[in-house]
């Protein structure tokens, strides 16, 4: 959430995209998505709307475009580990793999492909719906399917992503280990 405030913080991003979306509607999204205890609307609207763009040309470009700008990259992983600060290892290897030119052009292929993002989109339904059994078919025939999302995901591997993901998340007790002792 962070790292999607600063982008749309850039004015360069949104003049790029003013005549592409309704600024104001996506201002309004964000500032609802900003507020702890939003309701589960507003993350559909947000996931429609982000289906949206991807599914325009000029979006995709224009997102993938702002990552390729080192200081935008850095500034996005910066929010990314803000927001992942109970997961030290996931946010440093998120920032490692942003950093590699090789996984970011892995990623403009991926995200090229109308059938992957169409597959990522169920993953993601199924993810947000609960559907344990429904994700799992659908992140595995998303791997066997289409080579780019493969390529991504070792690309993602040899950065630690991966085996960051499969740790779980630290409960209240590892949390209270990690604080330091006043």
């Amino acid at each position: 959430m962070k790292a999607l405030l600063f982008a749309w913080d850039r004015a360069e991003f949104r003049e790029g995209l003013q005549h592409l979306i309704d600024l104001d509607e996506v201002t309004s999204l964000l500032a609802a998505l900003s507020v702890e205890d939003h309701d589960h609307e507003v993350e559909r609207r947000a996931m429609d709307l982000l289906r949206s763009g991807l599914d325009t040309a000029e979006i995709r470009h224009a997102t993938l475009l702002l990552v390729e700008d080192d200081d935008v990259r850095h500034n996005l992983a910066a929010g990314i580990a803000a927001s992942l600060a109970d997961r030290p290892d996931l946010a440093r290897a998120i920032r490692s793999a942003l950093d590699d030119p090789q996984v970011r052009a892995e990623l403009r292929e991926a995200l090229e492909s109308a059938p992957l993002r169409a597959v990522v989109w169920q993953v993601v339904e199924h993810q947000a719906e609960g559907r344990r059994w429904a994700l799992i078919r659908s992140a595995v025939l998303l791997l066997v399917r289409h080579r780019h999302a493969r390529r991504l995901a070792l690309a993602l591997r040899r950065h630690g992503v991966v085996r960051a993901l499969r740790r779980s998340e630290p409960g209240p007790e590892a949390a209270q280990e990690q604080a330091p002792a006043a």
